[in-house]
């Protein structure tokens, strides 16, 4: 791992880590909700933790780096500066992920997919499969924060920064929803009703 790279230090002096009362995009409650966002909008943290990615995946041939949109885009590209060669994000169109705006891949290409956080792995592993339906190779998956627990499926050499797990409850059983706490929203995913 990169030396420059402070895990937990880093994501809470950059505000990642919030407080308080979520639903998460799976639909469930949590007293804790992290937003990567905050970390990517510094370029210079964002080039420190794209180099410290790149650096888990050194012994690895890459030539292209794909990042699932929304939350992907800023770690890909910076991890795949760090490895000098060319980023791609994946997008959804009308709800299937896709390689859009002259995006392409060869048969062949050897792909690293990097995301932000990882909780199920679902964004990641649609852009997976659309690079290896469309013949690429997939070398790897990393993340900043692995949030899953261990509960993905990848069928490829998954890395990331820090895991930490977040807990959650089903709404009928969320103690801030008993509570009365008000309930927030975050994330660029649609999530199930409060």
């Amino acid at each position: 791992m990169s030396q420059a790279w402070n895990g937990m230090e880093t994501l809470m002096r950059t505000g990642v880590l919030k407080e308080g009362h979520f639903v998460l995009s799976s639909g469930r409650h949590s007293e804790q909700y992290m937003q990567c966002a905050q970390l990517l909008q510094y370029p210079h943290e964002a080039e420190e933790a794209g180099r410290a990615l790149a650096d888990l995946f050194h012994d690895s041939e890459v030539d292209v780096v794909v990042g699932p949109a929304l939350g992907g885009v800023i770690i890909a590209h910076e991890t795949a500066r760090a490895l000098g060669v060319r980023c791609l994000f994946a997008e959804r169109k009308e709800g299937v992920m896709s390689l859009r705006r002259g995006f392409a891949v060869s048969p062949g290409e050897k792909v690293l997919a990097i995301e932000d956080v990882v909780t199920t792995g679902g964004s990641v592993q649609e852009a997976v499969d659309l690079v290896e339906g469309l013949g690429a190779n997939v070398v790897g998956i990393g993340s900043i924060i692995d949030r899953s627990g261990g509960n993905t499926n990848f069928r490829h050499p998954y890395k990331a920064l820090l895991a930490h797990t977040i807990e959650s409850y089903n709404k009928e059983d969320c103690p801030l929803c008993k509570e009365g706490i008000p309930v927030e929203k975050p994330g660029s995913r649609q999530t199930v009703k409060a």
